[in-house]
C-alpha cells in the first residue's frame, strides 16, 4: 500500500468510533485528531460514526457523506454490530465492498477496521466473521487497520458496565494506537 499524506479523513463506524456513553469531545477520535493536527497540521477526522450502526446503515449513508464533504481517506469500521446480529457473512462482506467500491470510485483510499465480536454465536460463525476482513483487504488492495480497542477490551476496569463499549478512562489509550497507526500510515 503506498503512504497518502492525508488531509481529511471521513470515518464511518459504530457506536466503538461514535464515543458511546460520554461527550464527543472525551471520545478517542477527538482526542486522536488533536493529537495529530500536531504534526500534521492540515490533519481533519470527520467523524460519521452512529451508535448501533450496521454496514447496511453505512452503505446507505456514504455516497451523500462523500458527496458533501472532501475526503482523502475513507476508513470503515463497521460490521461488529451486524455481527452481534448474526447476519449473513455474505451480506457483510458485500456491504463493506460497496463501500469500498464507492470510495475507491472517486479516487479515495480506503482503511478498514478488523472487528472482533464476542464468540456467542458459535466458532464457526465468529471465525468468519472475523476472517473476512483480512480477505476484503487483501482482494480489495486496501489498508486493514488492527482491531483498535483489542488492548482495552480485554481489562474489565477500562470497559463500561456492558463489557462491550470502552468507557472515558480507556478513551487515551486508544486514542495513542489511533494516533501510531495514522503516523506510521500517513
Amino acid at each position: 500500500m503506498v503512504p497518502v499524506h492525508a488531509t481529511n479523513v471521513l470515518l464511518l463506524g459504530d457506536s466503538l468510533s461514535a464515543s458511546y456513553g460520554m461527550q464527543a469531545s472525551k471520545g478517542w477520535a477527538s482526542i486522536a485528531e488533536k493529537e495529530l493536527i500536531k504534526t500534521y497540521p492540515d490533519f481533519r477526522l470527520l467523524n460519521f460514526s452512529a451508535s448501533g450502526e450496521t454496514t447496511g446503515g453505512g452503505k446507505a449513508r456514504l455516497a451523500r457523506l462523500l458527496e458533501k464533504n472532501k475526503v482523502d481517506v475513507l476508513w470503515i469500521e463497521l460490521g461488529g454490530n451486524d455481527g452481534l446480529r448474526g447476519y449473513p457473512i455474505n451480506t457483510i462482506r458485500n456491504n463493506l465492498s460497496a463501500m469500498v467500491k464507492m470510495g475507491k470510485d472517486k479516487g479515495i483510499k480506503v482503511i478498514v477496521t478488523q472487528i472482533q465480536i464476542p464468540p456467542n454465536l458459535g466458532k464457526r460463525y465468529t471465525s468468519m466473521f472475523t476472517g473476512l476482513y483480512p480477505k476484503l483487504a487483501a482482494k480489495e488492495d486496501i489498508s486493514l487497520m488492527p482491531f483498535f480497542i483489542e488492548s482495552v477490551a480485554v481489562k474489565p476496569e477500562l470497559m463500561q458496565a456492558d463489557q462491550i463499549h470502552p468507557n472515558e478512562k480507556a478513551q487515551p489509550i486508544i486514542a495513542k494506537e489511533i494516533v501510531k497507526y495514522f503516523k506510521n500510515y500517513l
